[in-house]
């Protein structure tokens, strides 16, 4: 389980580490088998399941990612913390609010499930 500290440590790593687009830096935080799954694969890696498993499978994704978004910026909004589970909220592509969950943190508070990349609308639209 990750004390209030560590949340907030890794919490704030995760974000920089996206927001200077250092990926090698961005899959530290990972396993090597982790899944992820998000709305977005099936458009920018043109997998229809919309999940990928795997450091290398994600690294091309997130890598094309990268480069249709090359002003992707993350703002952390909050940080929750579960019995050996993390959600990470945050403003992501075009300002759309998201979220991040791992429920299987592993003893080294390195992710293996981090994933449901998910977008949400606040307000009228």
């Amino acid at each position: 389980m990750f004390t209030e500290i560590e949340a907030k440590q890794f919490a704030a790593d995760w974000v920089e580490s996206w927001n200077l687009h250092d990926l090698g830096r961005v899959l530290n935080h990972y396993t090597d088998d982790f899944q992820f799954t998000s709305i977005l694969i099936s458009s920018i890696a043109g997998d229809p399941s919309g999940t990928l498993k795997g450091k290398d499978k994600i690294a091309d994704y997130w890598q094309k990612a990268l480069i249709k978004y090359p002003q992707l910026h993350f703002k952390l909004l909050y940080t929750l913390v579960g019995v050996d589970s993390i959600t990470l909220v945050y403003t992501s592509v075009n300002d759309r609010i998201a979220s991040e969950s791992d429920t299987k943190i592993t003893i080294s508070k390195t992710l293996s499930y981090m994933g449901y990349y998910n977008q949400f609308d606040i307000g009228d639209e």
